[in-house]
């Protein structure tokens, strides 16, 4: 089971190599990573997607809130969440091939932000079951090449972490 963990760290230099070494010295597995400054400028918002049950998720909880420069720590549940992912795709268009791949970007809501006699590169945002699905749908044109960022994710209404 995945759970998304957002944490309110304070912006200091090591902060992030802490925490992302007590996720490995305890032998578990960051499946995604996402770091930046929030409206307070002393203060980094994390998101963190990793596997595991409640257990592991309650001892992950337990560790971090031991950290010193955590501020808050939260689980992010899906149904009470939005969460997005941004990927960058180059891919091959040449001939036919490209005009499908300017319909399967219209499909996804993807912008194509580069074009050039033999590539094109696609942003796609959303879910990250919509950015698997467009990475999937067009990789039979030929991936060149592919950058994603983490899960970014914010509890819905207006509670606040």
């Amino acid at each position: 089971m995945k759970h998304t963990i957002s944490i309110l760290v304070q912006n200091h230099p090591g902060v992030l190599a802490r925490v992302s070494g007590l996720f490995s010295s305890r032998g578990y597995n960051i499946e995604s990573l996402a770091v930046g400054e929030t409206e307070e400028g002393d203060v980094s918002r994390m998101t963190i997607v990793v596997s595991g049950d409640d257990a592991v998720l309650d001892q992950i909880q337990k560790q971090l809130n031991k950290l010193i420069e955590v501020i808050k720590v939260g689980d992010l549940k899906a149904g009470n969440s939005l969460s997005r992912e941004l990927c960058l795709v180059k891919v091959k268009a040449e001939g036919h091939g490209r005009q499908e791949l300017f319909e399967i970007a219209n499909v996804f809501r993807a912008k194509i932000v580069d074009v050039s006699g033999s590539s094109l590169t696609a942003e796609v945002t959303g879910s990250h079951e919509k950015v698997e699905g467009f990475i999937e749908l067009v990789k039979s044109h030929g991936i060149l090449e592919l950058v994603r960022t983490g899960a970014v994710a914010i509890g819905r209404g207006p509670e606040k972490l």
